[in-house]
């Protein structure tokens, strides 16, 4: 059967988004450049008389408009703030519109590359920059988005994985076995370390952060929930323990300068790795039935690819008894 589900995006052809944009006052030329995303459609929009600007169409289904509008206010308080932190246009009194049962939001275009996470100083700006959000972000709570919890992004992804039949039978007994191991620590550890939840952006990788030699824009606030501050930071790290130890000090000597950072969420690294780890299968999996998934990831299914998320997460149970990095 034929549903929104299944093909939330059949009827968003060229025509529709070029008809979405008039809707709101916003005249394009007919070129279109659809930008990478998977979860949401995203294009860049020539204007007849004006600059580019980027469009995105919100999975349907997947976040209520109160939960968008959440986002939108975010980023708008960020920009407020003087953070470099893209936010959608007004056209002309909102920021969310709805369009032939697409709901969809505009941006200015702003360009960039990817920031040089292999520098100290780059590191270091980045820091200063989170902590700003941070700060705007420890302000008042959000009312509607969820927050990263060890139920919502590890025990949900855990069953609807085995529910649903996503890892090959004869891999289930060492996958759930793995996945109980790593979760368990994963709870032992977040029980322990009780530290505030905040707004954060949710997904602060290099690939939303765009780099100027004025400094960084953050994009892509999608993933907006409460959670640790370190949810923001861990993601920067790359290497082995020696490198990211020194990253994270770099970083840590920016954040600081504009924020306290509670050193004992660096304990929560590990954990919010490994729920992220869950949390990706499951999200593929979920995306399944929606055609652009099988073709963009089409080792999903296979046993290798599961034999490596045991290692994987093998891996992470190990990591997870070490001491956590030391700044």
């Amino acid at each position: 059967m034929t549903t929104i589900a299944s093909l939330p995006y059949a009827e968003l052809g060229p025509e529709c988004v070029q008809d979405a944009l008039d809707s709101v006052g916003v005249h394009g030329d007919g070129r279109l450049l659809a930008l990478n995303s998977y979860e949401n459609r995203v294009y860049q929009a020539w204007r007849e008389d004006a600059p580019p600007v980027v469009v995105k169409f919100y999975r349907p289904q997947r976040w209520s408009d109160e939960e968008i509008r959440e986002e939108h206010a975010f980023i708008d308080e960020l920009a407020r703030a003087d953070v470099p932190a893209v936010a959608p246009l007004r056209l002309p009194e909102d920021t969310l519109h709805h369009y032939a049962g697409f709901r969809f939001a505009v941006f200015p275009r702003r360009g960039g590359r990817a920031p040089e996470l292999d520098r100290g100083d780059t590191l270091t700006q980045l820091g200063r920059y989170i902590a700003r959000i941070h700060t705007v972000g420890a302000a008042k709570p959000f009312a509607h988005r969820p927050a990263i919890t060890v139920a919502t992004f590890g025990d949900e992804s855990r069953a609807y994985l085995l529910e649903h039949g996503f890892v090959p039978d004869d891999l289930v007994a060492p996958w759930r076995a793995i996945a109980d191991l790593a979760l368990d620590a994963t709870r032992r550890i977040v029980d322990r370390i009780d530290v505030a939840d905040i707004r954060l952006h949710g997904d602060c990788h290099a690939g939303n952060v765009l780099w100027t030699d004025a400094g960084p824009h953050f994009v892509d606030f999608d993933d907006a929930r409460m959670g640790p501050a370190i949810q923001d930071l861990w993601m920067l790290l790359s290497g082995d323990r020696a490198s990211m130890q020194a990253q994270l000090r770099s970083i840590l000597e920016g954040y600081e300068s504009f924020r306290d950072f509670d050193r004992r969420e660096i304990t929560l690294i590990e954990p919010l790795r490994t729920l992220r780890l869950l949390h990706y299968s499951a999200w593929i999996a979920r995306r399944w039935s929606d055609p652009a998934f099988p073709a963009a990831f089409p080792w999903f299914g296979t046993n290798r690819y599961w034999q490596d998320r045991i290692l994987e997460l093998r891996e992470q149970v190990g990591l997870m008894e070490e001491p956590p990095l030391t700044v």
